[in-house]
């Protein structure tokens, strides 16, 4: 709703800056889309690898009976290689 905000209108807001020519073409929304793509990735890589360095360490703990340490050097090294992922993949982005 375009208007001056007030008593009447508290939502209005300016609407002239809302020009035709600043709404993204398709080749910004295709690259709005790949980042965004790129970002998602990264985050999941990132969660899966703490994950999988949790479950790991977990189960060799159990197998090997040497609780906690193999999980807490799993989680370690699942945040490691998570981060490294992390930046591979955000590198990418720009």
């Amino acid at each position: 709703m375009c208007g001056a905000k007030g008593a009447n209108n508290p939502r209005a807001f300016d609407c002239s800056d809302l020009s035709g020519d600043q709404l993204p073409d398709k080749e910004d929304k295709a690259e709005i889309n790949r980042k965004s793509g790129l970002a998602y990735a990264a985050a999941f890589a990132l969660f899966g690898a703490v994950v999988a360095g949790l479950l790991a360490g977990w189960l060799m703990d159990r197998w090997l009976g040497t609780a906690p340490w193999l999980l807490v050097g799993g989680i370690v090294l699942g945040a490691a290689a998570g981060f490294y992922e992390f930046v591979r993949a955000t590198s990418k982005i720009n």
